[in-house]
């Protein structure tokens, strides 16, 4: 690959067009913030204290952290931001993200709110794809006891039909309107179930070309095997597979589990061996687009570099539908903004909700962002360097 596209990520004009000058000035802040480990502790905190006593802390939330990271408390309130985007080419994936839910009703909820966004997204170039976690739409315990091979008893074998059809209703709509849908994945304990109901969407609505989508977190050893497998069932029993994949968001949790019930651990070894699971998964997927589509969700320059030099040796034009590029909205600009000038596929991930329902998920980016090495950095000196040219 050529030295000028090895350098394509440096551009911090095109990354950060969208920015007003205040609005560079704020994630800099934030980045400087999020840098400092203790403080993140602390805010975290604090933030929880005041959200559970109800102290008015959503105006401060909402014009740091929240603006920074999410497009907006519903809908309605994402669509400039999503405007803003699709007028650089960079498309909007919108994200309902309210954790943590276990009744009936938030799952319809959940549930609903994801055909209106489906609804919503056939109405709106700049929203091909929508998104949903199987645990917006069932019991983790559910997933899991399943995945265990373990027996219901009647009523949860009710409840695991409504899971099932709450899946059905969200892939038929989908396929219907022509919007792929991306199921998220989460522990590998209540992951077994999930791919098998992936898989069966994938049997039903995957016919014609992939709507549904599974997740693959690559910081798991053994997901490149599990994809060859399914590859094997989709050429024989004539279906298409879509994947987005990832390298994983778990990781703690999973070490923690695996050596307190004395189990394998899941996690590839060392960072090396998740970078090279997720190159070679990439590779492998790219060289078999007939079958497999996929959606590149990294914020990692190198497998992004790698993924637009196997697209140039394997003949794949950039906006090919079957390749996407995706990163979270509020970080990786320099990724997203830049490949998209360069005419590939890119769409963020745009996070919205009420204020108080999306903290788990801010946090969680917050804490990511201070615990994957270099992350923050790599932020913080771009936008340094966008400020300097700027002053220019």
């Amino acid at each position: 690959m050529s030295m000028a596209t090895q350098r394509l990520f440096d551009n911090t004009k095109i990354a950060f067009d969208l920015k007003s000058d205040s609005e560079l000035e704020r994630a800099y802040f934030l980045f400087k913030m999020i840098s400092h480990q203790p403080l993140v502790r602390i805010g975290t905190a604090a933030t929880n204290f005041a959200l559970k006593a109800h102290l008015p802390v959503e105006g401060l939330i909402r014009s740091t952290v929240f603006d920074h990271f999410c497009g907006g408390v519903n809908e309605d309130d994402c669509l400039s931001v999503i405007d803003k985007m699709y007028s650089k080419g960079v498309c909007s994936v919108l994200d309902f993200s309210v954790e943590g839910k276990e009744e009936e009703a938030n799952f319809d909820a959940a549930m609903q709110k994801t055909l209106k966004i489906i609804n919503f997204a056939d109405e709106k170039e700049a929203m091909p794809i929508a998104v949903f976690k199987p645990t917006g739409f069932g019991r983790f315990h559910l997933y899991q006891k399943k995945g265990e091979g373990k027996a219901f008893t009647e009523e949860e074998a009710q409840e695991w039909n409504r899971v099932v059809a709450r899946f059905n209703k969200v892939c038929q709509l989908a396929k219907e309107k022509d919007v792929e849908v991306l199921i998220d994945a989460e522990e590998s304990w209540m992951q077994d179930a999930a791919d098998e109901l992936c898989e069966e969407m994938m049997r039903l609505y995957n016919t014609e070309k992939p709507i549904v989508y599974n997740t693959l977190q690559l910081y798991r050893w053994d997901r490149l095997d599990y994809l060859k497998q399914l590859h094997e069932r989709a050429k024989r029993d004539k279906f298409t597979i879509g994947v987005k994949i990832v390298r994983g968001a778990y990781m703690e949790k999973e070490r923690d589990r695996a050596e307190e019930k004395g189990y394998p651990s899941p996690i590839c070894a060392t960072k090396e061996a998740t970078d090279i699971n997720f190159n070679q998964t990439l590779e492998y997927i790219l060289n078999h687009l007939d079958v497999i589509s996929v959606f590149i969700g990294t914020h990692n320059e190198q497998s992004s570099y790698l993924a637009m030099e196997l697209m140039e040796k394997f003949n794949i034009t950039k906006n090919d539908n079957r390749v996407w590029f995706g990163q979270l909205y509020g970080m990786s600009d320099h990724i997203s903004f830049n490949l998209a000038a360069q005419g590939y596929n890119v769409a963020k991930y745009v996070p919205f909700g009420p204020v108080k329902d999306v903290m788990p998920y801010l946090i969680r980016r917050a804490e990511e962002n201070t615990s994957v090495a270099g992350q923050t950095s790599r932020e913080l000196n771009l936008l340094k360097q966008e400020k300097a040219r700027r002053k220019l």
